[in-house]
């Protein structure tokens, strides 16, 4: 009695997990065209795509093409076939997300008999894409091309009618996720800084406002023989002459005769 909660509750988990969206395949009507020859053909093919229900920005997703010809609707090799490693390559078309527009698949093909119908992947070929953006989106199936190089095809199938194709949903992030990455702006680093400190700016403002001033003659300059302001004071030398002046004028006096 205890194990059937127990199953219960795991089948409301798996229940809940996101599933991959697939819907029935439909037959989407196609023009097809031998590059060579200009040489057209109407063809069908029932396309089922399995979509991932969640997607993220810039990783990249798989979407699962399945493809089988409508009986009566098959494409035909040219009388002169094709030679070389044919390959088909698969699109799907995506809508209502920007810079989000296409996934691209590759498959073998194997033989081809010329006149005879060209045959398809009997396997799941993965078309991958890598969304830049969130949003909500449809995704189609779109052309198929059939040659030895994606950008030179042997033969191009077009879509005619576009109305009839279906189209999943698919979503890429989660709600309020931003669409662009940030990248922070770097901090620069004081350490590499070219302004001088405090201190070697009243360094360099001392040395350029120096300037050299007289220094005072010392006391006894005369002994010394110091230059500059320095040797014997002038009013002492102004006193001595003045005495040998007063000298002179006392003996001249003495020296003038009397008158009688």
């Amino acid at each position: 009695m205890r194990v059937v909660p127990v199953v219960l509750s795991a089948a409301v988990v798996f229940s809940c997990l996101p599933v991959p969206a697939a819907q029935a395949a439909a037959a989407v009507p196609y023009v097809c065209t031998v590059v060579a020859t200009g040489a057209k053909q109407d063809v069908s093919i029932d396309v089922e795509l399995t979509v991932p229900a969640q997607a993220q920005p810039n990783e990249e997703l798989t979407i699962g093409w399945t493809g089988a010809y409508a009986a009566g609707s098959e494409l035909l090799a040219p009388a002169t076939g094709l030679e070389g490693d044919i390959k088909m390559y698969a699109y799907a078309g995506i809508s209502g997300i920007p810079n989000f527009t296409s996934a691209t698949g590759v498959a073998e093909i194997g033989t081809v008999i010329p006149d005879e119908p060209i045959p398809l992947p009997a396997t799941t070929v993965d078309l991958k894409t890598t969304p830049r953006n969130t949003g909500t989106g449809q995704v189609h199936a779109a052309s198929v091309n059939f040659g030895l190089r994606p950008t030179e095809p042997l033969i191009e199938c077009e879509i005619e009618d576009t109305s009839g194709r279906t189209d999943y949903p698919i979503t890429v992030g989660t709600a309020g996720q931003d669409d662009d990455d940030t990248t922070p702006t770097p901090t620069p680093d004081d350490s590499d800084s070219t302004t001088p400190t405090d201190q070697e700016t009243e360094e360099d403002a001392s040395e350029t406002t120096t300037e050299e001033t007289p220094e005072e003659a010392p006391s006894g300059g005369v002994d010394t023989g110091a230059g500059g302001l320095a040797g014997p004071d002038g009013r002492a030398l102004m006193g001595i002459g003045l005495v040998i002046l007063l000298a002179a004028l006392t003996g001249l006096r003495l020296r003038r005769p009397r008158r009688s």
